[in-house]
């Protein structure tokens, strides 16, 4: 027979072995999507060149997580950088990842021994019979102080695996962060530039009936001359108007998103910083980097948060397991009572029990085995989550990418326009200076001129956030490679 001691020390060895194993999934990273691909047709390589200013699709990853700076605009680096210390949803996110590390440490706490402390003191009134004595009963005082200490061996790793939950949590809330970083920074300098290309579009509208109400003068000194039909003075009014029906769309537009670069910067709208951005001066940045597939997954926030959703799933449904097992814990407790605070220490007055526990699930009406069926339908739940948000990643790449061709397609379609208008502008000029057309014909062309650049004006602005588009949909710079 084996002795006493080498009895207890092959339990302890049988308790470690069993403590290192840990029931349910170990939680492995999806596998990238085999030959995906975000178009049909590769557009790496290819080059759209507007007006002297290019952009070429190259492979490649973002290198700079302030990617805003490339449009080299120091008021647009301004707000940004305003509303990424100001804006109270990133801070709340930046808060929430604060307490889920919090958590995280909280629950390490498990991996040690818990030890408690108590003093308690009581008036007690006893009644003999109560174990079966006819004494008379006494009342008398009691003082007690004690210290206990537990330890969960956590044989079947329940517990290692609700702190690998948190873990991903933590994992989870960054990311989260990080997305919510990139949404904020892009809002911004979408929002500025579409304040920027309304303005403009506003200035542009009101030279248009400014030559519009002179146009309409001629019409009218041509009516009076007898030269020209009435008629003609009804529709130069009737586009004056609508034109100037077009304006007040515009300063809402403008207001609106004055009101919301005050919502992102965290300010109420009678402090907002507002930036004076011209739609020429912006640089547009010429080598936008995309990254392959394989890897857009490593830098997507929005993808790693999923992946963390799924580990924290996997995780729970070790959790679940766990609890259909045995607990195991080992506990000890030690006091002294006496009816003065003098006899405390008195050896007579000790009390003292040490010993494992351990609890053993028998029959819970089938809670157990339905709460870990729940945790494996989660998931299964989270796994389709993550395919979706990698799909929809892709589509969002994609759309950015067939944007920017067709922007640049559409923007010089209407520099032609704009080009074009000009150049008959300048030749209706020149007849009406020799004297071969009315006045009335160059306030036509100027105003077909001015109408060609306002839609080119919405094609850049166009062009610009598209721009912006891709690079959030490429994961802004950031990679969970970095800190």
């Amino acid at each position: 027979m084996l002795s006493s001691k080498k009895y207890t020390a092959c339990i302890c060895i049988a308790i470690a072995l069993l403590s290192a194993c840990a029931v349910g999934p170990d939680f492995v990273s999806p596998e990238s999507p085999e030959n995906a691909a975000y178009t049909r047709e590769s557009l790496l390589g290819k080059s759209f060149t507007v007006e002297g200013k290019s952009q070429t699709l190259s492979l490649g990853s973002i290198a700079d997580s302030r990617w805003w700076a490339m449009f080299n605009a120091n008021s647009v680096n301004d707000i940004v950088e305003l509303a990424l210390k100001r804006n109270p949803s990133l801070q709340a996110s930046e808060a929430s990842l604060k307490q889920s590390q919090d958590l995280l440490r909280a629950g390490y706490g498990i991996f040690f021994p818990q030890v408690s402390a108590g003093l308690g003191a009581t008036r007690v009134s006893a009644a003999p019979m109560q174990l079966g004595s006819s004494a008379s009963g006494s009342v008398f005082n009691l003082l007690t102080a004690s210290a206990s200490v537990s330890y969960v061996l956590d044989v079947f790793g329940g517990e290692r695996r609700q702190v690998e939950a948190l873990r991903a949590q933590v994992d989870f809330q960054k990311y989260s962060t990080v997305a919510a970083y990139l949404m904020l920074s892009a809002n911004v300098v979408n929002t500025s530039i579409a304040r920027a290309a309304y303005l403009e579009e506003i200035t542009a509208t009101e030279e248009l009936i400014t030559l519009e109400k002179e146009q309409l003068k001629v019409a009218r000194a041509q009516v009076a001359g007898g030269t020209a039909a009435y008629a003609t003075v009804l529709s130069i009014e009737s586009l004056i108007s609508s034109n100037e029906a077009s304006i007040a769309p515009l300063r809402q537009r403008v207001s609106q998103a004055e009101h919301l670069l005050a919502a992102l910067e965290g300010v109420d709208p009678g402090h907002v910083s507002l930036p004076q951005i011209s739609l020429e001066n912006l640089a547009l940045p010429s080598n936008i980097p995309v990254s392959v597939p394989s890897e857009l997954i490593k830098n997507r926030p929005d993808i790693l948060a999923a992946q963390a959703q799924m580990h924290i799933a996997s995780a729970n449904i070790g959790v679940a397991t766990a609890n259909m097992f045995p607990s195991v814990s080992l506990n000890a407790s030690y006091g002294v009572a006496s009816n003065t605070f003098s006899n405390l220490s008195g050896p007579s007055q000790e009390f003292w029990s040490a010993g494992p526990g351990i609890s053993i699930p028998i029959f819970k009406g089938g809670s157990l085995y339905y709460a870990r069926q729940a945790a494996l339908d989660a998931y299964e739940q989270a796994q389709f989550n993550y395919k979706q948000t990698v799909l929809s990643a892709f589509s969002q790449v994609a759309d950015c990418l067939t944007a920017l061709e067709h922007d640049a397609q559409s923007l010089q379609g209407q520099l032609n326009a704009k080009t074009s208008g000009g150049e008959a502008l300048k030749l209706q000029q020149i007849s009406y200076n020799a004297g071969l057309i009315d006045y009335l014909s160059v306030l036509v062309a100027d105003v077909q001129y001015h109408q060609a650049s306002i839609a080119y004006l919405q094609a850049l602005a166009q062009r610009y956030q598209d721009t912006v588009a891709l690079y959030v949909a490429m994961g802004g710079g950031w990679s969970a490679r970095k800190d």
